[in-house]
């Protein structure tokens, strides 16, 4: 634009020739302006598709995290509720107890003898009572049958 007033100040040139000039200079104006207002709308919007893909890997890694994907899995097999022997003896494998063929009840955990808590009554003096059998097993272990009042020996 000063190019085009100093022309015309010291040439001899007409006012046509300014305005042309001074034409030319807005033509070439409006179209910086206007790769400046396309160059600004390129670069939202890319880094409008940046943050886009950005927020889609984030949501796709959480979903992978949330819920992976599980590959050949075979659920683990439970044993049976009752595991029956040809002897006649039983397993309850919910309850943890062996049912021998005689009757007898073994806790599988401990190995011990299994007393019914339901018929146990426990005494403070660290005795209790198995009520089910009629038996009073003593502190130091002594067993007496409460029917007949003979301690039991095994």
């Amino acid at each position: 634009m000063m190019g085009a007033l100093q022309d015309a100040r010291y040439s001899s040139g007409s006012i046509k020739t300014f305005l042309a000039k001074s034409q030319n200079t807005m033509y070439s104006l409006a179209q910086i302006a206007q790769s400046n207002q396309t160059s600004a709308g390129a670069l939202a919007a890319q880094m409008s598709s940046a943050a886009a893909q950005k927020r889609y890997a984030e949501q796709v890694a959480l979903m992978a995290k949330l819920n992976p994907v599980h590959s050949n899995f075979n659920p683990p097999r439970e044993l049976d509720p009752f595991i029956y022997f040809e002897d006649g003896s039983s397993i309850d494998t919910d309850r943890n107890i062996l049912t021998m063929s005689n009757g007898k009840q073994i806790d599988t955990i401990t190995g011990l003898k299994y007393h019914d808590p339901k018929s146990i009554i426990s005494m403070a003096n660290g005795a209790y009572l198995d009520t089910q059998n009629n038996i009073l097993t003593m502190a130091d272990g002594t067993r007496i049958d409460t029917i007949t009042g003979l301690t039991i020996t095994v």
